[in-house]
């Protein structure tokens, strides 16, 4: 099977099932009952901002974990802020929306999650000011985004992040993914598993959708929020068990290209990711070109965390039946 046919098998572009339940516009209603206008400001423009929130499925317990899904709705508060949306509930309310889409679906699997933010006006014309919006979250089974057992190989991408003072890094917006479907497809057709995205200052900024950790003499690294990253969910549940349950410390800081070239070992992280440790980079060998003892640790971690196996931590998720 070839990289790009793995990866096309590995994406669940839309729920399995045409008649799942969605939350569309303060309803729940089927998702073929849904229709978007072909002028909708959003399809057009990439007036929008979403979220993806992972729900781990616990077969033992039965349960289905829903993964810091308040953390997730506050930054979906925060991006709708920078492209002058707000949401139309609290934070405490599209959680419980969340939990009765979910128990509606009866996911009995790994489940991915999507709030979309969006301007809706069906209308030609570019701004953000004073349009109306619209709210939905859909739910859909979902595996491995990317691979986390054997290790992934990457390329550094001739395409730059976007900077801040462009689009907002920060925020999920998704008119500024095109940025990172330039890369990915760039290192899938290259013949590579992901891709490495460096700031305009050429520093690394982190994967087409995930963020990234170096771990070099002890030490972690990863790049601060200043280089153009997405503050990470994730990423600061990976800082948490780097310093608490390994003793390791983390340094937010600059990293150079050819320091992923010379250092021990290189994972990348994010909701869909996960933690997916890297082999290779540029074809060098990262470490010995296996997936070295801390990236298989945080694994374990974090998956006995989100499937609700360690009560250290229970407060990460909440469970949905």
């Amino acid at each position: 099977m070839s990289v790009e046919t793995d990866f096309k098998s590995r994406i669940q572009a839309r729920p399995e099932h045409p008649n799942t339940w969605v939350f569309y516009d303060g309803e729940f209603v089927r998702y073929h009952d849904v229709k978007l206008g072909l002028m909708t400001h959003a399809l057009h423009y990439g007036t929008g901002c979403f979220e993806g929130i992972r729900g781990y499925w616990n077969a033992q317990r039965e349960q289905l974990f829903l993964l810091q899904a308040q953390a997730h709705f506050d930054r979906l508060r925060n991006s709708g802020k920078i492209l002058r949306m707000e949401l139309p509930y609290s934070t405490e309310e599209l959680i419980e929306i969340t939990l009765e889409v979910l128990r509606r679906n009866d996911h009995r699997g790994d489940t991915y999650v999507r709030p979309l933010l969006y301007k809706s006006i069906e209308q030609i014309g570019v701004q953000l000011h004073g349009l109306p919006e619209s709210f939905l979250v859909y739910t859909a089974p979902f595996g491995k985004y990317v691979e986390i057992d054997g290790g992934i190989r990457c390329m550094v991408s001739s395409w730059r992040r976007v900077t801040d003072s462009s689009v907002p890094a920060r925020a999920k917006i998704t008119g500024s993914y095109v940025n990172s479907a330039l890369a990915k497809s760039e290192a899938i057709e290259a013949g590579y598993d992901e891709a490495i995205v460096l700031t305009h200052e050429g520093h690394v900024s982190e994967g087409s959708a995930e963020n990234l950790f170096m771990i070099k003499n002890g030490k972690a690294y990863t790049p601060p929020v200043t280089d153009d990253i997405l503050e990470g969910v994730t990423r600061n549940l990976i800082i948490g068990l780097i310093q608490d349950e390994l003793g390791m410390p983390v340094f937010e800081r600059s990293i150079d290209r050819t320091e992923l070239y010379t250092c021990d070992e290189l994972l990348l992280c994010g909701t869909g990711a996960q933690i997916s440790p890297v082999v290779e980079v540029d074809r060098r060998t990262v470490g010995d070109g296996k997936v070295g003892e801390v990236s298989q640790e945080l694994q374990s971690l974090y998956f006995g965390a989100v499937r609700g196996d360690n009560p250290k931590y229970k407060d990460w998720s909440i469970p949905v039946f």
